[in-house]
This record gives C-alpha cells, sequence and structure tokens, in this order.
C-alpha cells in the first residue's frame, strides 16, 4: 500500500466508535480474545471479529492463533502513516496561525 491508502485504512478503521473502542481494549491488554472483547461489550461476537478483522486491514492489531483460539494484540507501527500525516499538517497549521497573528497584531496595533 502506498502511504496515503495506509493513512486512509487507519482513518477508516479508527472512524468507528465501536472499533475505536475495541481498539482501545486491545491496547489495554497483552493479548485478548474475540470471547474477552466480546464480553460486557453489548456487542456480538461477530461484530467483534468483524472490528477486527477492519483493525487488522490496517495494520492496528496482529492476530496469534493458539489451538481453537485466536489472541490479539495491539500493533502500534500500525499508526506511524497517522502521526506522520498529523504531524506533517501541525507543523503546516502553526505555521499559519503564527502568521495569522502577525498579520492581526500589524492590523490592530
Amino acid at each position: 500500500m502506498i502511504e496515503a491508502d495506509l493513512i486512509n485504512a487507519v482513518m477508516r478503521a479508527l472512524a468507528d466508535p465501536t472499533r475505536r473502542a475495541v481498539f482501545e481494549q486491545v491496547i489495554e491488554n497483552q493479548e485478548i480474545t474475540v470471547v474477552e472483547l466480546t464480553r460486557g461489550s453489548g456487542v456480538t461476537q461477530g461484530a467483534i471479529s468483524q472490528h477486527l478483522k477492519t483493525l487488522k486491514q490496517a495494520g492496528l492489531v496482529a492476530e496469534r492463533p493458539e489451538g481453537r483460539k485466536v489472541y490479539y494484540r495491539a500493533q502500534p507501527e500500525g499508526l506511524e502513516p497517522l502521526v506522520n500525516w498529523m504531524d506533517h499538517y501541525g507543523v503546516f497549521w502553526r505555521e499559519r496561525f503564527a502568521n495569522l497573528r502577525t498579520l492581526l497584531k500589524e492590523i490592530d496595533p
């Protein structure tokens, strides 16, 4: 995938509030199963599995099969394309706000 595709995949994956909650639960645990993620969530096991599939495709989680269970763990490096994109635009907007601040001071001394 090219960088833009990676950024889009991560943004799409994290845009859904339920999926974000699943991702946050995975982050909080070393490894976690679908059954553990489903417990107390109010979401079906099938829905959790679909959310995990999307997170995996975006590079945000990895799976480790062990017997009949599959364990999921966070892949922090999956957030790197998004972090790089935000860093780039953070610099862009900081410069623009600094220029605006200077301009406003010139207009209204």
